[in-house]
């Protein structure tokens, strides 16, 4: 029973790096921006989030500066592809490619580093109840806070004004333009909130997840948040259920392996990649659903008459 805890306990704890990353994927998106350089983004941020701690010894200084980072890189990559007509898929690369290589160079003096001792939570006191206490109540408070910025987003996409502003830009971008909205300001806002997410899913990652730095430890980790918006069809809680799936399946590799099943590793390594493939051939074979439920200007260039 305890083992299941434990697996249940790791899977919302890898389910957040997911959740916050496609949540950020997802305001993007819902304005009309691909950004496929989520990867890159996190690498940076996780970071310059570690290097932050390292030196300050203050995690959510650590976390300030991590999602800093991604709004940063996320609005340079906005400026290109909103003002200056970059493509956004060969923006979006090469920012991928730009985040992994300078982080990498940057973070040669922090593989050896070692942060201060991590926090221990036991929220409500009830840690020590069996099965839920270690299951539900040792998380790191980004654990809670992912889920309800979930449900928050769900309010804001579909209950406010703003939210109804953010999807006219990704609906019919010229329309919004024609009513008074600044379209590329509104975007711009939206790529940055979304870098700001993927930037704090990449300190999480190196603060609180594993918590080390390491060259690529993001391991694709951006490439699966960003097949999850289009598994979740663009809708904020199915994201994080998503995402929990996923960091389940990433989980259970070591669960087997704890309970001795006699697997090759690189298979079992091989599984979270393996499942989002077969989700999204699974999706992709209803073209007809994944365009009704995608903004219909998503990944197209928006040029302001006049």
């Amino acid at each position: 029973m305890q083992a299941y805890a434990l697996l249940l306990a790791a899977t919302l704890n890898a389910g957040t790096v997911l959740a916050l990353a496609a949540l950020g994927l997802l305001i993007n998106e819902k304005a009309g921006i691909v950004n496929l350089g989520a990867e890159g983004i996190m690498l940076c941020a996780a970071l310059v989030g570690f290097a932050t701690v390292v030196h300050t010894g203050s995690d959510w200084l650590g976390f300030a500066a991590g999602a800093g980072a991604g709004a940063l890189l996320a609005a340079a990559f906005g400026a290109l592809v909103i003002w200056l007509g970059a493509n956004q898929y060969a923006a979006g690369l090469a920012l991928s490619l730009f985040g992994g290589g300078l982080s990498a160079f940057a973070g040669i003096g922090y593989v050896q580093e070692r942060l201060p001792d991590r926090p221990r939570f036991d929220w409500l006191g009830l840690g020590d109840v069996p099965f839920a206490g270690p299951a539900l109540f040792r998380h790191h408070p980004l654990v809670y806070l992912t889920a309800l910025l979930a449900l928050a987003l769900v309010w804001l996409l579909w209950r406010t004004r703003a939210g109804l502003v953010l999807r006219a830009v990704g609906e019919a971008p010229q329309s919004a333009h024609a009513l008074g909205y600044r379209v590329r300001l509104i975007r711009l806002a939206a790529v940055t909130a979304g870098g700001a997410l993927c930037g704090l899913a990449g300190a999480y990652l190196s603060l609180a997840y594993t918590p080390l730095w390491a060259e690529g430890m993001v391991a694709g980790k951006g490439w699966i948040a960003l097949a999850l918006t289009t598994f979740a069809t663009w809708r904020p809680a199915r994201v994080l259920l998503g995402a929990y799936l996923f960091g389940g399946v990433t989980m259970l590799q070591l669960h087997l392996q704890g309970q001795g099943v006699q697997w090759p590793s690189q298979l079992m390594t091989m599984l979270p990649y393996l499942a989002t493939i077969a989700v999204l051939a699974l999706i992709s074979r209803n073209p007809a659903w994944i365009r009704a439920n995608m903004p219909a200007s998503l990944g197209k260039p928006f040029h302001p008459a006049g």
